[in-house]
């Protein structure tokens, strides 16, 4: 089922199971990460195709939002704004095993989050000098739910908690509106924002809804306009993430989040109905989820393909995970050892990292890349989609080499206070004035010197 890549030295270079074995190895120079599966997504082009969009609902607002979710998601849209009864109805109506669930994943994110939030700290450079680093939370943060294939009340949990927890002042959430509630958001999505208190909740999805994020928009009348935000956070389809690079700059943004992957790296110890188990359980989000598999041991690679034959034919959605473990995006890598397995995994640096070996800990430590490692036989990435206490909203596409996943910081800006006394500045005058002699800026020195002519 899954295509296999073979790094391992003895074969003199990559070969494919789908094609002939190239002369250029994991070692010969080339970008190794050209070597590994992954999705071929041009955003660019999906930027030029949203364009008209994304200004259409800067020009006319609501009349442009209405006209886009019609086409797009079959709904004639009323209003913007989801009425605050209908937010308490969806709680009200909540199944009480998924209202325990939710309830246990906040608890558990909050206390995470919690201990994220960076407290100002003040520096005495010299006598009568110091400079305080202020973390001050922005004042108005857009949370995108997305609700296409599946319906994410745990994105509302993973995106508010930080926001709240960083002491972010206005939430607002937006999650496409579903034909089967009545063109209101999934009443799931409704009851998570109810049980975190968030009451300015928008039926709208798509680039559409990152576009009225964006620039702010009218709505059917009074009290149903939203209000431009500083920060958009939450996953998407490629739609919205080309919507959030076309307004990335006007507003700050979390990362631009593609399809979800997983990357396990297992030894001969390693569980092969586990292994089967959790990358299924990526493949099921996406037809274009990635499930790649780096192991030195061709007996685990071939037991999990046995395992996954078994376990697709009796998964719900068997089609979907069948297209996605078929592409070109997923597959199984065979290394010659861990070594080697551990380089591989930094090349790609998968949204989730599992690490099923023997001293899974030692290996997992040694990762630099990764959105977030799950160590060992009982840390399977769907505790952290749900509640290991972690965030599940995390970079992908190998964004993992330059980006964090969500926390509060994503919230949170360093603003620094400098405080020098007259003493302090004179001490320091000569140093400041040459060196804007130095840049040619004789101004920046006199500004010094003015103060003491």
């Amino acid at each position: 089922m899954l295509n296999r890549i073979d790094l391992r030295s003895s074969t003199d270079g990559l070969s494919s199971t789908d094609g002939p074995s190239s002369t250029e190895g994991h070692g010969s120079g080339r970008d190794p990460r050209g070597l590994l599966p992954r999705a071929q997504l041009d955003v660019s082009v999906a930027v030029e195709r949203i364009r008209p969009l994304v200004e259409a609902v800067h020009e006319h607002g609501f009349s442009a939002i209405r006209e886009a979710t019609e086409r797009f998601d079959g709904v004639t849209l009323e209003r913007l704004r989801v009425p605050a009864e209908a937010i308490a109805a969806a709680a009200e109506s909540l199944e009480p095993e998924v209202r325990a669930a939710l309830l246990e994943v906040i608890r558990r994110a909050r206390k995470v989050h919690a201990d994220q939030r960076r407290t100002d700290v003040t520096t005495q450079v010299v006598d009568g000098g110091t400079v305080t680093e202020r973390w001050v939370p922005v004042r108005r943060v857009g949370l995108y739910v997305p609700g296409g294939l599946a319906v994410y009340p745990s994105t509302v949990v993973m995106n508010v908690v930080p926001a709240q927890e960083a002491g972010v002042e206005a939430l607002v959430v937006t999650s496409p509106p579903q034909t089967a509630n009545n063109g209101l958001p999934d009443s799931r999505v409704l009851a998570a924002c109810a049980l975190l208190g968030v009451t300015e909740v928008y039926a709208v999805g798509g680039a559409q809804a990152i576009a009225m994020l964006g620039y702010g928009s009218d709505g059917a009348g009074e009290g149903d306009r939203c209000e431009p935000v500083d920060v958009i956070t939450g996953p998407g389809n490629i739609w919205v993430t080309a919507a959030k690079r076309l307004l990335q700059g006007r507003v700050g943004i979390d990362a631009e989040a593609g399809p979800t992957e997983i990357a396990i790296l297992a030894d001969d110890t390693a569980d092969p109905r586990h292994v089967a188990a959790d990358l299924i359980s990526q493949a099921e989000h996406d037809p274009l989820a990635a499930s790649v598999l780096v192991t030195p041991s061709v007996e685990l690679a071939d037991a999990v393909e046995i395992e996954l034959a078994k376990q697709v034919a009796a998964t719900r959605h068997d089609e979907r995970v069948r297209t996605s473990l078929t592409g070109e995006q997923s597959g199984i890598v065979l290394v010659d050892d861990l070594e080697q397995g551990l380089r591989v995994v930094d090349e790609y640096a998968a949204e989730h990292l599992e690490i099923q070996t023997r001293d899974a800990r030692e290996w997992a430590m040694r990762v630099r890349n990764a959105g977030a490692i799950f160590v060992g036989a009982w840390a399977p990435v769907s505790l952290g989609d749900y509640a290991a206490g972690s965030n599940h909203v995390l970079p992908t596409a190998g964004c993992a080499r330059h980006s964090s996943g969500l926390s509060v910081q994503s919230f949170l800006r360093g603003i620094h206070v400098v405080e020098y006394t007259e003493d302090a500045l004179r001490d320091v005058a000569g140093h400041v004035v040459a060196l804007a002699n130095a840049e040619d800026l004789p101004a920046h020195g006199d500004a010094v010197r003015a103060r003491f002519s």
